[in-house]
């Protein structure tokens, strides 16, 4: 026998709260504590309640809920950025509704589609698509907030500046004496990979145009990082400095130095990009990208303009910083 759908009633027995605060959360009431519409969104969550028409307009009901949207949800820095939305979204009374479209447009499309009806506003980090493809991945009737994605004239877009991160890094190897950095960069295709390759470029022409510029492609992960340095050495490349377009690379560099016997920072120096956790752990030297403060700004930023704000869309850029440990002999 199926079991009968829930009510407004049972909603608030759940919650804990008089049926009249869930209407009130219900019809959208800006004099609701976050904490209030905390509760009973999670309690609608978990009886699958679902409000009639007489309760509300479903075409106009605010959700309090926002979708995110991330090329994955694995790996640590993929973690750090979600943990600073949490922190910003139940701070204003707001649940998160996860998706992932890896780097397929068609999948970007599905993740978002799924969202309409669902959640009030999209936060959407799409560095591997391109700007015409995120365009029309976008729902237009959903307010949407950016990180890292391709130039967009319509939404608030928040990136990480990567050439000044890339240039901190490539002087303090420069300063370090070493001559012959490999860059491994992430795979083709994404932004901040392509950014950061091109940063690199740039820093060496600039900084120290008499040595090499090489650059290597990798895909961001550990694994990639351990068989390009594989490469590298089987190839007879010399090199004294590995700098890797994200920390999880850079890990994987120093696994197969260290596995082969070749000393950081004594021979090799090794710096990464991102400083995710488990870098600060392993001494290695790295940009720092505040990677939760980015989640809790994108957020903040989409629930103002839920409730009201009417700021213009822009390109802002957070600015890293340089963390010099163990691998570059600091």
């Amino acid at each position: 026998m199926a079991k009968p759908p829930a009510t407004i009633r049972d909603v608030a027995r759940h919650a804990g709260l008089s049926v009249a605060s869930i209407s009130r959360v219900l019809n959208g009431h800006n004099h609701v504590h976050p904490d209030t519409r905390k509760k009973v969104i999670e309690a609608m969550n978990a009886l699958g309640y679902i409000p009639n028409a007489a309760a509300r307009s479903l075409s106009t009901a605010k959700s309090h809920a926002i979708g995110v949207v991330l090329p994955d949800l694995h790996g640590e820095f993929f973690g750090e950025v979600v943990r600073g939305m949490d922190k910003a979204a139940s701070e204003r009374g707001y649940l998160l509704l996860l998706s992932t479209m890896h780097a397929d447009s068609r999948l970007a499309h599905q993740a978002m589609g799924t969202m309409r009806g669902r959640v009030d506003g999209l936060i959407i980090m799409a560095p591997q698509l391109s700007a015409e493809d995120l365009a029309q991945a976008i729902p237009a009737d959903l307010p949407a907030v950016l990180i890292n994605s391709p130039a967009d004239a319509t939404h608030y877009n928040l990136r990480i500046d990567n050439r000044g991160g890339v240039m901190l890094m490539v002087r303090h190897l420069l300063a370090g004496g070493r001559k012959n950095i490999v860059h491994l960069a992430g795979y083709s295709g994404n932004l901040d990979a392509a950014e950061r390759a091109d940063a690199f470029r740039e820093a060496m022409q600039m900084l120290a145009p008499d040595l090499p510029v090489r650059i290597v492609e990798g895909d961001f992960t550990d694994a990639s990082g351990e068989q390009l340095v594989q490469q590298l050495l089987a190839d007879g490349t010399q090199f004294d400095a590995i700098f890797a377009a994200n920390d999880m690379m850079a890990l994987g560099a120093l696994q197969t130095l260290r596995t082969v016997g070749i000393e950081v920072p004594a021979k090799v120096a090794v710096a990464g990009f991102d400083d995710v956790p488990m870098a600060r752990h392993l001494g290695l030297s790295t940009v720092r990208v505040d990677m939760a403060g980015i989640g809790e700004r994108a957020v903040r930023r989409l629930i103002d303009q839920l409730e009201g704000s009417s700021e213009p869309p822009a390109l802002a850029r957070q600015s890293p910083t340089l963390v010099a440990r163990a691998s570059t002999g600091r």
